[in-house]
């Protein structure tokens, strides 16, 4: 009985060698080109870009510049959907302003919740660029919006009046001593309260 040559094809081949060539570069092509289309190394979406290059937030208050400090969250549509306008013009105001996202998702943050009084998102803390509190801005913001209190921070302007935009004064006489005038507990930003 004679042995089959293992060198010989087991049968015919359904593809011949050029054509599982063209297979695999049009496969190479097509992976490239999702790879591409799915921004690359780096994060499609603006909120988790501007996240990652967003400064400590004891560093930002210390550097002499305005700061904006954004509460947000990853599953925040408002949050979402502001943060491509914010990205854009916190690079336009690169060196003049920083802009600081904190996750009210991140356990880290609870102290900054608590002392700021986050109970919903997007809500933004404006300092000055001594890194005192002078403002605040709550809900989402469209660009002209965004354009209009960074401009304000940066050459030291009033506020601009918005809805949900306010300056902050000190309590006269400080802090409330009396335990009858504490602030109520608020809802907690994840409640949307």
């Amino acid at each position: 009985m004679t042995q089959p040559d293992p060198a010989a094809p087991a049968g015919p081949s359904p593809l011949g060698r050029r054509e599982r060539m063209v297979l695999a570069a049009v496969a190479a092509a097509l992976a490239l080109l999702l790879f591409w289309l799915r921004g690359g190394l780096q994060p499609q979406a603006p909120l988790e870009q501007l996240a990652r290059r967003s400064p400590e937030l004891p560093l930002a208050l210390s550097s002499g510049r305005p700061t904006i400090v954004e509460f947000y969250a990853d599953w925040c549509e408002a949050c979402r959907s502001m943060a491509p306008a914010m990205a854009a013009l916190e690079s336009e105001h690169h060196g003049e302003l920083n802009v600081v996202l904190l996750n009210v998702d991140n356990p880290r943050w609870s102290p900054e919740i608590d002392r700021y009084r986050v109970n919903g998102i997007p809500q933004l803390e404006l300092f000055d660029g001594s890194g005192s509190s002078i403002g605040r801005s709550l809900g989402a913001r469209s660009r002209p919006e965004l354009a209009s209190i960074m401009t304000a921070l940066i050459e030291e302007t009033p506020l601009p009046l918005l809805a949900g935009v306010g300056s902050l004064s000190p309590l006269a006489g400080g802090e409330a001593q009396n335990p009858s005038q504490a602030v109520p507990a608020q809802a907690g930003p994840r409640s949307h309260g």
